[in-house]
């Protein structure tokens, strides 16, 4: 091999950007630079600093594979096995979806409500269908006082979210319970979080292939009309929150309207924007 044809750091990241952009992949540098730095090992930053060098055999097989299989597809954080949400990175595999920016924004409504509690109190918070615990953890390392109970019908589910818990040093303040929405918890709660499953069928049939093919159908797919697993979790939070509690969702902006009418006779009924401006959060109170 020539010294021209030298894979090097930055010619590997050219041939790989191109590569990404023909199969219609939206950040093909950024994605490149994340598969190359954990091939090697290294912080994607550190790649700066070495363009002109070569990566040994064995991490440029590593970083082949990953570009064959993201080219099919399969998604960058399943292939690290890593995702940041709220500047906290985040094991995740398959049977967790992939931690998104718009979660982020229930978490600060999550927060904000949090903030009229008092410094003595102790609110019980749930977080429904907690996936990776990118809630549950978020929450209990911004609000000390809180006891959260993280909440999912998948066990492997929970196994992540109880590793990313011990990960960011918060597993003794959540409580992790296996329950079909709120069927297991007989707690009286202040808050219900939740990003439950809100694609409708039609949705999900037009989903792309890196999300339908590979993140956990039964964390997606709701039902004929995205509203089905929402309308459960409205009855059951209405039983378990006490008097002012609250109930805050994240869901599709299609159906976010149909949500809302769902609280009808409930307090304070909001849908929220995310940041993108799209309407993402619908939350409420209960009358009782």
């Amino acid at each position: 091999m020539t010294a021209e044809e030298t894979w090097t750091v930055n010619r590997l990241l050219t041939w790989t950007r191109g590569f990404f952009q023909n199969k219609g992949i939206e950040k093909p540098q950024l994605e490149a630079e994340i598969l190359l730095a954990h091939a090697m090992k290294i912080k994607r930053i550190e790649l700066y600093t070495a363009f002109e060098s070569e990566p040994t055999e064995v991490q440029r097989t590593v970083f082949r594979d990953f570009v064959k299989r993201r080219g099919t597809g399969e998604p960058t954080a399943y292939l690290t096995g890593a995702k940041e949400f709220y500047s906290l990175l985040f094991k995740v595999d398959r049977n967790v979806l992939i931690p998104r920016p718009e979660t982020e924004d229930l978490v600060l409504q999550t927060l904000d409500t949090l903030k009229t509690y008092s410094e003595e109190s102790v609110p019980i918070i749930a977080d429904v269908g907690t996936g990776s615990g990118i809630i549950a953890v978020t929450l209990a390392k911004q609000f000390a006082a809180a006891k959260i109970i993280a909440v999912d019908i998948s066990a492997e589910a929970l196994n992540i979210a109880k590793s990313n818990a011990e990960t960011h040093g918060v597993a003794d303040r959540i409580e992790f319970r296996q329950s079909d929405l709120l069927e297991q918890i007989s707690e009286t709660l202040d808050i219900v979080v939740s990003n439950p499953p809100y694609v409708s069928q039609s949705e999900y049939d037009a989903l792309p292939v890196d999300v339908k093919n590979f993140e956990p159908k039964t964390a997606l797919l709701a039902g004929a009309t995205g509203t089905e697993i929402i309308e459960r979790l409205i009855q059951q939070a209405a039983e378990r929150l006490r008097p002012g509690g609250h109930l805050l969702m994240e869901v599709s902006p299609m159906i976010a309207e149909s949500v809302a009418e769902r609280l009808t006779g409930w307090n304070d009924v909001q849908i929220l924007n995310d940041s993108a401006g799209r309407q993402r959060i619908v939350c409420g109170s209960p009358t009782r």
